[in-house]
């Protein structure tokens, strides 16, 4: 596929396997990061290697998916894979050596990919080639694939440990098995004696963005924001859900971004109650809400929006009611996601406010449910809210990251033990927010028809998704570009 990082005006017999100084501007990336970004990353890798006793890891790029016979899928590289190297084709593997010196006769970095084949890019777009990679990339040594099992077991001999990532990435896991036997074919040579999964290397490093990520994200939030904007204004009755998808989709691809970041939900009416619904021909009736999470990705990274809206531009007075609820949900969150909070703390603190909604809108009966504690220890509120507040925003959309800290002990392990198996052991707490970290906090509700749930409520599906970045003193929401509040939402719908 082609690279989107390179210009496409570029012919392949334009683009010789060495960058001098004329030809540096057509191989660099138009955008992402500076080579020293992932370079460092690399060495924060060779630093956890030697702290385990010296060795290498091994990351594979992402296969290029068929969708059909010889019809392929946009490629996406692998996450990880992406966010070590910048190195955005497939058929790609980065070897990192704890023992490199940062030269070409002991690298620290390595990458294994495509020769240059001014045919097959007459196909299929430009492709850099060892040589452009490395000088392009930052990498001290790049070598065709061609080379990887003559070099990659030289590599294992020697070292203490291998990483690579784990029971995600069947065929590298086979090449490593294979590297593995004919290192210790050899004789009198020590082969690794640990094996790590890199991936509890690589992901806390993803979890806490730094200052370019952050501001890759903003941009993100910012296009996908408008996005938003421009389907509620092309909002009407008798519109289908897939035309509004389509509004997104075009926005998304005209400012810039790559991909939606995932499949596009735009539910009318009753549709709204159904979580991960896609986009079909269902028209919009007068008296609809209409809920859309959409979202695009922009080179490689992942924004995550939902907006509420009435399809005719004017709420009723229950689904304002229900709207408000969620709303006052949303900001609770937004004020619990701090540095030295809980990641959990912030669904707790939705929790509270839509629960005490429902008991005072009558979705939950009092004299069943009882008090909002009550209620909340029951789960009586999961008939309505079925899902947490939030999850880990970044590279992917459902981000890497631990969401349970079972490092640090919780109060519990400063009471008295209790008389039974378990006594003295701590319960494990959500994971301790730092500055950089990035989630979503999307508190809804979803209203399905039933007998014995009031009939203004009916139907009604409501979410209110939002992108917050932790910062020193609270958190910065990344996507308040598109409004939130309802008399905020009619007014843009109105066009005033």
């Amino acid at each position: 596929m082609t690279n989107p990082l390179a210009p496409a005006s570029v012919a392949p017999a334009e683009t010789p396997d060495t960058v001098g100084a004329d030809s540096a501007w057509i191989l660099a990336p138009q955008r992402g990061f500076a080579p020293e970004v992932f370079a460092a990353r690399r060495a924060r890798v060779a630093d956890a290697l030697r702290a385990a006793g010296g060795g290498i890891a091994l990351i594979a790029s992402a296969p290029a998916p068929v969708r059909s016979r010889d019809s392929e899928f946009p490629y996406r590289q692998d996450s990880s894979f992406f966010y070590l190297t910048g190195f955005n084709e497939p058929d790609a593997l980065l070897v990192i050596d704890s023992r490199g010196r940062g030269s070409a006769d002991q690298p620290g970095s390595t990458l294994f990919c495509r020769e240059k084949d001014p045919l097959r890019e007459t196909w299929e777009g430009f492709h850099y080639g060892p040589v452009a990679a490395r000088d392009t990339f930052g990498f001290d040594l790049a070598l065709p694939n061609s080379a990887r099992d003559g070099h990659v077991p030289d590599l294992i001999v020697g070292t203490a440990v291998i990483a690579y990532p784990l029971l995600t990435h069947g065929p590298l896991e086979a090449d490593v098995a294979r590297w593995l036997r004919d290192a210790r074919g050899r004789r009198r040579v020590t082969t690794p004696g640990l094996v790590l999964d890199l991936a509890r290397i690589v992901e806390p490093m993803r979890q806490v963005k730094d200052v370019h990520e952050i501001a890759r994200m903003r941009t993100a939030g910012r296009i996908s924001a408008q996005a938003h904007i421009r389907a509620m204004q092309a909002s009407r009755v008798g519109i289908p859900e897939y035309a509004l998808e389509a509004e997104l989709l075009y926005h998304f691809r005209r400012s810039g971004a790559q991909f939606p970041a995932y499949t596009s939900i735009v539910a009318g009416g009753a549709n709204a109650c159904t979580l991960h619904y896609a986009a079909g021909d269902y028209v919009l009736r007068d008296g609809d809400l209409v809920l859309i999470d959409a979202a695009c990705e922009l080179d490689g990274y992942a924004s995550d929006i939902t907006r509420t809206f009435p399809a005719n531009g004017r709420f009723t007075g229950p689904q304002r009611t229900l709207y408000d609820i969620v709303l006052a949900a949303n900001e609770a969150a937004v004020a619990a996601t701090r540095p030295g909070a809980r990641f959990d703390d912030a669904h707790q603190a939705a929790l509270r406010i839509l629960t005490q909604g429902m008991l005072d809108t009558g979705l939950l009966k009092r004299d069943a449910h009882g008090s909002v504690e009550d209620a909340i220890a029951d789960r009586a509120y999961a008939r309505f809210y079925m899902h947490s507040t939030g999850h880990w925003l970044g590279l992917d959309v459902h981000d890497c990251g631990d969401y349970i800290d079972t490092a640090t002990p919780s109060d519990s392990q400063t009471e008295a033990p209790k008389a039974s198996s378990d006594a003295g052991k701590a319960a494990p707490r959500s994971t301790l927010l730092q500055p950089g970290m990035v989630s979503t906090i999307e508190p809804g509700l979803y209203v399905r028809r039933a007998d014995d749930v009031p009939p203004e409520y009916w139907d009604i599906g409501i979410r209110i998704e939002d992108n917050a970045v932790v910062t020193d003193s609270g958190c910065t929401l990344l996507t308040r570009d598109v409004p939130v509040s309802a008399d905020e939402i009619e007014a843009l719908m109105r066009g005033t």
